[in-house]
């Protein structure tokens, strides 16, 4: 208020300056529109009713999702203890991309319909990256590639049952962008990985992994 008093004395006592006012108000009201069409469109996706096999898969995206946020978080943590710095370089740029799908799945999918079991999710992905960065680069690579390839699958699936049964408009999109970025994920990590073949004990865990991925998501469409 006390701004506002002062900004009009100003310009009451200089009329040079009331051009800049009334582009700074265009600014500030350019600014509240955009907050008011984000609060309306993320209202708008809140009362969008998702038929209950949607809604199941959905919530295990965002446990998933959750989860993935944790692998990164896990790998992270140990890697700095370590002191990799590729390691801790590759997990960051990694998380930054599951905290956007993280984010956008939120959008979607509202807060009673989410996992009850989101805390073991994310203590389940925490160990999931904590545990191959004790191993070092190869095996955080591997844990990457099958977590990212069994993800593949799962978000295929989903594009497949849209494509013929419908969504709700700009689901699909949503879908195929996430889908996207854990493709290049996986190609990246498999790249890393390099052609040796891996020893029995990492191919134990890796298919581990798989299996437990593909357990978790059959809890988090129930639970």
């Amino acid at each position: 208020m006390v701004e506002a008093l002062t900004a009009v004395c100003v310009i009451a006592l200089n009329p040079s300056k009331r051009g800049m006012m009334k582009v700074i108000i265009a600014v500030r009201q350019t600014e509240k529109d955009l907050i008011l069409d984000h609060l309306a469109s993320a209202d708008a996706l809140a009362n969008i009713a998702l038929s209950k096999h949607l809604e199941r898969e959905l919530r295990s995206d965002h446990a998933g999702e959750t989860g993935a946020v944790s692998i990164y978080e896990g790998i992270v943590a140990v890697s700095k203890w370590r002191n990799k710095p590729e390691l801790v370089h590759f997990a960051q740029e990694h998380g930054q991309t599951e905290v956007e799908h993280l984010n956008l799945l939120e959008q979607w999918l509202p807060l009673d319909k989410r996992s009850r079991l989101l805390g073991p999710w994310r203590l389940a992905g925490w160990l999931t990256g904590a545990i191959p960065a004790l191993f070092g680069q190869r095996a955080v690579y591997a844990t990457i590639a099958a977590v990212e390839t069994f993800v593949d699958h799962h978000y295929q699936q989903q594009v497949d049952h849209i494509q013929k049964f419908g969504a709700p408009p700009g689901l699909l999109s949503v879908i195929v962008k996430c889908q996207a970025d854990e493709c290049h994920h996986r190609d990246e990590a498999k790249a890393l990985v390099g052609p040796k073949t891996l020893p029995m004990m990492l191919r134990l865990w890796c298919a581990g992994v798989g299996a437990g991925s593909a357990a978790a998501v059959v809890l988090a469409r129930r639970v």
